[in-house]
């Protein structure tokens, strides 16, 4: 005798499947489909095919543990598939997370999308000058104005260019070569949601790049929060606003906390954290995270005491 099995449903994600989630001036993020729910990854974790506990404090007290103690295995249960509509450089770094299933849209066999990502006068963002890979302030709008005019006519070339090759008979897949990283594409993207946590971790944080940023906070707050409601809740709770101390920041609030201030000025010189160049204090990347931690805390390092 068998039991006959529901499959796991979850109302809220039926109800926005296909809906179209835009995402910067021309990208989108919408479902296509989806496995498993809050539920299965309670039924995992037992290891029954039963309902488990009626109570659903307790699936919820579960599922908190679970991603507190990085049992991750029954989150693997849950998958998700997307269909994404993203630049070409925001895709390349996109890509880089290797636990997806994807199939991408394809230039060698289809014309390229006809749409590139614009960027407004007041969008152009500065280089960091203590973060190679990031940036930091925005040109004022009389510089961004230039640069969102010289970007205009240089898409609108690429976009003469690959029209006329393709117009003379030149091969799709070498009359793309020359197309910018600007330029669209599309792709089915499916991923577990043990890894897709993973990787709203990394992406939704203020240090990505904001534009592979918005494509995550929309993932995660549109789609995800719906989807496996607890799971998202236990992941904000432990996850994503979790606060992580190394051993070497452990001493430091040690020092701290016992009130010891010399000590732990003679700390931050030992483990140069501090450095004097000059009459000029400079901070290790270690130090300036740090301050960054307990700044959350109500508390100031020692080298701004």
């Amino acid at each position: 005798m068998t039991n006959q099995l529901i499959r796991p449903s979850c109302p809220e994600l039926d109800a926005i499947l296909g809906q179209t989630f835009p995402v910067l001036d021309d990208g989108f993020v919408r479902v296509v489909d989806y496995m498993g729910t809050d539920s299965s990854i309670v039924q995992a974790a037992r290891v029954s095919y039963g309902d488990g506990t009626k109570k659903v404090s307790e699936d919820r007290a579960l599922i908190r543990y679970l991603l507190r103690n990085y049992h991750t295995t029954p989150f693997e249960m849950c998958v998700l598939k997307l269909h994404v509509r993203v630049p070409m450089d925001t895709w390349r770094q996109w890509i880089r997370h290797r636990t997806a299933s994807v199939n991408e849209y394809s230039t060698r066999y289809s014309i390229a999308i006809d749409g590139s990502q614009m960027t407004h006068p007041d969008q152009w963002r500065q280089q960091a000058q203590d973060n190679k890979q990031g940036s930091a302030g925005y040109f004022d709008q009389s510089v961004g104005r230039d640069l969102s005019t010289a970007e205009q006519d240089l898409h609108r070339l690429a976009k003469d260019v690959y029209n006329n090759r393709l117009e003379v008979g030149v091969a799709r897949e070498q009359a793309r070569k020359d197309l910018p990283l600007s330029t669209y594409t599309e792709a089915f993207w499916q991923m577990d949601l043990h890894n897709l946590l993973h990787f709203l971790a990394l992406r939704m944080d203020v240090h990505a790049q904001l534009e592979i940023r918005r494509y995550a906070e929309t993932i995660g707050e549109q789609i995800v929060s719906r989807w496996v409601p607890q799971a998202w809740e236990a992941f904000k709770d432990y996850r994503f606003n979790r606060m992580t101390l190394s051993q070497q920041d452990q001493e430091l609030l040690a020092l701290l906390v016992s009130g010891t201030d010399q000590a732990a000025d003679d700390w931050c010189k030992e483990q140069k954290w501090v450095r004097m160049k000059g009459e000029k204090q400079i901070l290790s990347r270690e130090a300036l995270e740090f301050a960054d931690k307990i700044a959350k805390l109500g508390m100031t390092p020692p080298w701004e005491r």
